[in-house]
């Protein structure tokens, strides 16, 4: 690659950086495409060699953030098993740090909502994003029947854990929304819910 295409990949980086941090801080609506630029160090007239519009850029800040954040989690699960790597995945998700820190963790909570509202493109990329977790996370659990439903059940009740945690945080409700969503997740990744 030569220097320009070099440069060029770095801006677009620093651009979707900074729009990941928007985002989870502000949403898509309340994230400007100056605000974008500003974060990443660039002028507003750079903006258009990378993106063709807010909504590209927010399609693919979506796609990126999320990738980046559940390849990870799953890339650093702690264990030996595969059990354990789901249970290492589900602690790190539901714990006081994930949820005192959004502008480094899932944007879903900050997200979801605001792509419920707002559609397409913006559902097509998250829905394409929670396929691949989805996939990621079920590839972790004991290869039975209910391994894709018990996949997705675990990711909802961290989702909406995470997401009322946030809400009421500094909360004992908080902590306890944690706590039991822990519980519960390690449950059906053990096969011991009932």
């Amino acid at each position: 690659m030569n220097q320009k295409a070099e440069q060029k990949q770095r801006s677009y980086e620093a651009i979707l950086a900074s729009a990941s941090s928007l985002l989870r801080e502000r949403g898509i609506r309340g994230s400007s495409v100056m605000d974008v630029m500003k974060g990443a160090g660039l002028t507003v007239g750079g903006f258009y060699g990378h993106f063709d519009s807010k909504e590209h850029l927010f399609t693919e800040t979506i796609r990126s953030a999320a990738q980046a954040m559940w390849k990870g989690l799953v890339a650093t699960a702690k264990g030996d098993t595969p059990e354990e790597k789901a249970v290492s995945v589900i602690r790190r998700y539901l714990s006081r740090k994930h949820r005192d820190h959004p502008e480094l963790g899932c944007p879903l909570p900050s997200i979801a909502p605001e792509v419920a509202r707002e559609g397409d493109p913006y559902r097509g990329a998250l829905e394409g994003e929670l396929v691949a977790f989805v996939k990621l996370f079920s590839d972790l659990l004991e290869p039975d029947e209910a391994r894709h439903e018990k996949a997705l059940a675990v990711i909802a009740m961290m989702y909406g854990a995470l997401s009322l945690s946030r809400a009421v945080g500094g909360s004992q409700l908080s902590d306890e929304f944690l706590r039991a969503a822990r519980k519960f997740g390690e449950a059906i990744v053990k096969n011991e819910a009932t």
